[in-house]
């Protein structure tokens, strides 16, 4: 690769903002959060291909198993290069997987477009998901929560940019949607990677020994709650704390995205007035929550700690899933509501996840733990929507409709919740014998809960 994408060329010269490094991370995020409006292209792909919804869903579930599994696999590159070369190779594999993809379409080869978006696409997912964590965090010493945040609330809201835009292009381009697919692919691809290169032009690492303006981070974590330098990944990987986090990322995702995934008919489901339009509008509403959820709350764990802010995820989303168990018919308004509070706390579960492992391992290897912790992202993407599905489909054939196809997952995404929240509740700092940065973490002796 050029060697201006090396890491030691892209140390940030004096007077370099910190402030740039959040909308270089969010050009990358904005561009991979298209793959939450895929479903844009459902109806157009099942019609171009002859077959089936399944059969264009896998697309879907490829793309986001393989950023779980490039995430983790990937993490330690990705620590090891820097962000502007994990950028590039992002930008390089997602812009390349519309290319593959567009080819896909335009032959008739279905495995073309699993091969291209789906995998060569998702490997851009997990790489661009994770590359401008640990530089945030580093960055943003005093307020790691904010800073990943903003950048993580990109993906989030990706679909609310790429679900129009990608409407309007295939209307633009031909006489029906099915024939506009491999132009509308092209021009995806060439926007997404123009705005990655821009990102990865303007990314920078700190130089050694930086720290924000005024000296010290005023507001850094309690000393209990980090580890001088750091563990690696290996270590890390290798505790206690690491695993009971991967069952409370597991149980949050799992519970947020079987609504997401389902949202559109469950809605209409549960009100009979509801039409199509209300149900596109109530998706929309959903995404907004999702998206201004990775930011407010994982701003608002910077103050209430990171332990405390999952116990309100968790804890308030079983009380929540009850209310909709018991009372989701009586007011779409208390519906949406509802939900939307949990699609937030979805969304801030995914932005919160970095500053709490930096809280736990340290900042050294961070962001290729985090992308080992994503595979719970990848796990609760299939479990999830097949909660959700596989009990609507035996309700269904058990005779019942309406909200009753609903209520026995949502009482199962309680139980599920009250997993996370447990696991939760049991997550102690590492000892003090566990060795920085040397793949060696002693017994864990804790003392008392992350705060």
């Amino acid at each position: 690769m050029p060697s201006f994408l090396d890491r030691e060329r892209s140390v940030a010269p004096p007077g370099y903002s910190r402030w740039l490094i959040p909308p270089a991370a969010l050009a990358v995020h904005l561009s991979i959060g298209q793959v939450y409006a895929f479903s844009v292209f459902k109806t157009p792909l099942v019609e171009r291909f002859d077959t089936s919804l399944t059969a264009i869903g896998v697309v879907f579930s490829i793309a986001i198993v393989m950023l779980g599994l490039s995430a983790a696999f990937g993490g330690k590159w990705v620590e090891r290069n820097g962000p502007r070369k994990a950028m590039f190779v992002s930008g390089v594999c997602w812009a390349g997987g519309f290319l593959v993809g567009s080819l896909g379409v335009a032959t008739g080869q279905l495995w073309l477009l699993y091969l291209g978006y789906g995998f060569l696409g998702g490997i851009g997912l997990g790489i661009g998901y994770i590359s401008p964590v640990s530089t945030l965090i580093k960055w943003f010493p005093d307020r790691p929560g904010m800073a990943t945040g903003l950048a993580i609330m990109g993906f989030g809201g990706g679909a609310l940019i790429a679900s129009p835009l990608s409407s309007a292009l295939l209307d633009r381009y031909a006489a029906t949607p099915s024939e506009a697919i491999v132009p509308t692919f092209l021009t995806l691809g060439a926007v997404y990677f123009t705005a990655m290169m821009l990102g990865a032009a303007t990314v920078r690492v700190p130089p050694p020994g930086w720290t924000p303006e005024g000296g010290a981070p005023a507001q850094a974590p309690p000393a209990r709650e980090q580890v001088q330098d750091g563990l690696s990944v290996e270590a890390a990987f290798r505790t206690r704390q690491f695993w009971l986090l991967w069952i409370v990322l597991f149980c949050n995702v799992t519970a947020g995205i079987g609504i997401l995934e389902q949202a559109a008919p469950m809605v209409q489901d549960f009100f009979t007035g509801v039409g199509p339009a209300e149900a596109a509008g109530y998706v929309g509403v959903l995404s907004l929550c999702n998206m201004l959820g990775r930011f407010i709350w994982s701003s608002t764990s910077d103050a209430l700690g990171r332990k405390r802010t999952y116990i309100g995820y968790l804890g308030l989303g079983c009380v929540l899933y009850l209310v909709i168990a018991v009372a989701g018919t009586s007011s779409v308004a208390l519906f949406v509501a509802v939900t939307g509070v949990i699609l937030s706390f979805y969304g801030g579960g995914f932005s919160t996840i970095p500053a709490y492992l930096k809280d736990l391992f340290g900042s050294f290897n961070v962001g290729a733990v985090h992308g080992r912790i994503l595979t719970a992202w990848s796990c609760a993407g299939i479990a999830g929507p097949l909660i959700v599905n596989v009990v609507a489909d035996s309700q269904l054939a058990a005779g019942r409709s309406g909200a009753d196809l609903y209520t026995a997952s949502l009482y199962l995404m309680v139980a599920v919740m009250a997993v996370g929240f447990t696991a939760n509740m049991l997550v102690r700092p590492l000892s003090a014998s566990a060795t920085p940065t040397t793949g060696k973490a002693g017994p864990d002796r804790s003392r008392e809960a992350v705060a």
